[in-house]
């Protein structure tokens, strides 16, 4: 599939000709927002195209307080073009001839200037997007660390990049998606590191969207680049954080910025980026490593703890004398399956709940639903208390999770496990958790093994999952990638 072809229109010379053309196609005197201003500089007609609220009016008014200033110290010139251009006092001028890209460019926040019987016009950047100021993500928190992240102008987004990677091989190839919202999208990498078959397909696919608009976004991108289907498991990485996204693109990912969206995507990633926080990074090694390994050991809760803990319910001969305490030590009418299924659903209400209440609501709500419901239910018999310990421990390792996508998977895996012990007991336990695993070993994100460097088994990889090492001591970056330069940091020839 290929992107829609546009016909290309040239300039017209009259400038009657382009504000006919503003008027009829693109709604100049119908969209309040869309305006002209028209001046004669050295008996020329000068038109100048904008959209209000895309732009800086204060850049715009100085641009033609030195336009009209021409009349004032220029005497009359065949050459009215080149004079103009020296006067535009803006580090971005560009010049165009085609029409179509005219309009792009003033729809997009740009100022477009037409001059009398010039078939070129000037396209100036004076955006201003509206939007809020870089700080921390809530998804992303660290007690130690940057606090500005990415917000939804994409400008912006590359800056914070830009200032974290001074480097003049860094690329940020910008691309239009979208046939009618022609949106700005685009891949960030270092030109010396990235694998250039990467970079290749990821050009392809985005070349390749044909689509109206894509108004959600990176997600209408990541479900273009990696057409996901029904997956649950998330094959791209999310980071509203300027660091993280920078780090990445020094051990050799390609990131894909897109405007509007406060996120960026990482590629290509594999399991384990989903469970590593940029918290562990910000304490010594050895921090690090305990915090990594509480993460896991929240990750492995949220996908095991419920269906094992069903397993020993339904056959209490697998549980050892001494652990027999664990319960249920009381009786109910309901299936324990069915308690665990409604406990489940119950956090997953609370939680969408918590999204679309404000703030300080949400936390009453949260209270009143922890303490009241919770306990009416255990004393009129609807759950066994051990029940909403258990739902409540597997939930705590559902949010311990870095990522939102890879929760959500997880907890959709740990209620097909619930099923598979439901009907078979231990041979579905055995049999749910052997399919799962089989499922993400042939899982590829990107012609990339999702259990990397589990499968297939990279020593170093793996080492570096486990234990968060020194930055001195990874001289090398991660293989996964195929980087062109292995090296971070060059080995010492002492």
């Amino acid at each position: 599939m290929t992107q829609k072809k546009v016909e290309k229109w040239p300039i017209p010379t009259s400038v009657n000709e382009i504000e006919h053309y503003m008027k009829q196609r693109v709604g100049l005197g119908i969209s309040f927002d869309l305006g002209i201003r028209k001046i004669k500089i050295l008996k020329k007609d000068v038109h100048i195209y904008y959209v209000n609220g895309l732009c800086d009016t204060i850049y715009i008014i100085q641009l033609i307080k030195e336009l009209v200033g021409i009349n004032n110290r220029e005497e009359a010139s065949p050459n009215v073009f080149k004079i103009i251009e020296n006067r535009l006092v803006n580090q971005s001028v560009e010049k165009t001839q085609e029409l179509d890209h005219f309009v792009t460019q003033v729809l997009s926040g740009l100022i477009g200037i037409a001059v009398e019987g010039e078939d070129t016009a000037f396209i100036v950047d004076v955006r201003s997007y509206p939007g809020r100021a870089p700080m921390e993500p809530d998804t992303e928190k660290v007690v130690r660390g940057a606090r500005d992240g990415f917000v939804e102008n994409i400008i912006l987004n590359t800056a914070l990049t830009r200032r974290r990677i001074r480097d003049e091989r860094l690329r940020f190839e910008m691309y239009k998606i979208g046939v009618r919202s022609k949106t700005d999208v685009a891949l960030a990498y270092l030109q010396d590191v990235a694998d250039p078959d990467l970079i290749n397909i990821l050009r392809e696919e985005l070349n390749a969207i044909d689509v109206d608009g894509i108004p959600m976004a990176d997600k209408t991108l990541e479900e273009f680049i990696v057409k996901q289907g029904f997956n649950p498991y998330p094959i791209v990485r999310y980071t509203e954080r300027a660091d993280v996204a920078a780090a990445h693109i020094l051990e050799g990912h390609v990131v894909i910025f897109c405007d509007t969206s406060p996120s960026v995507i990482i590629t290509p990633t594999t399991f384990f980026h989903h469970v590593q926080h940029a918290e562990e990074f910000r304490e010594s090694p050895a921090m690090g490593t305990f915090v990594r390994w509480t993460r896991f050991l929240g990750v492995l809760t949220s996908i095991f703890l419920l269906p094992l803990w069903l397993l020993l319910v339904i056959e209490p001969s697998l549980l050892p004398e001494k652990l027999s305490f664990i319960g249920p030590n009381k009786q109910t009418n309901i299936p324990i399956l069915i308690q665990l299924f409604m406990a489940d659903f119950g956090i997953e209400f609370l939680r969408i709940a918590a999204i679309h209440t404000p703030t300080p609501l949400s936390t009453a709500m949260g209270l009143i639903a922890a303490v009241l419901i919770g306990e009416i239910a255990i004393d009129v018999g609807l759950f066994v208390p051990e029940v909403i310990l258990y739902v409540a421990v597997a939930g705590i390792g559902t949010f311990t999770t870095p990522s939102y996508e890879l929760s959500v998977a997880n907890k959709i895996a740990r209620m097909v496990l619930m099923l598979f012990v439901a009907f078979f007991h231990l041979p579905g336990f055995i049999i749910g958790c052997t399919l799962w695993f089989i499922f993400l070993v042939r899982m590829r994100a990107l012609n990339t093994p999702y259990l990397w460097p589990f499968l297939p088994f990279e020593p170093k990889g793996f080492f570096q999952i486990i234990f968060r090492r020194a930055i001195p001591g990874s001289a090398l970056r991660p293989s996964i990638v195929h980087p062109r330069d292995r090296y971070r940091q060059r080995p010492n020839p002492e």
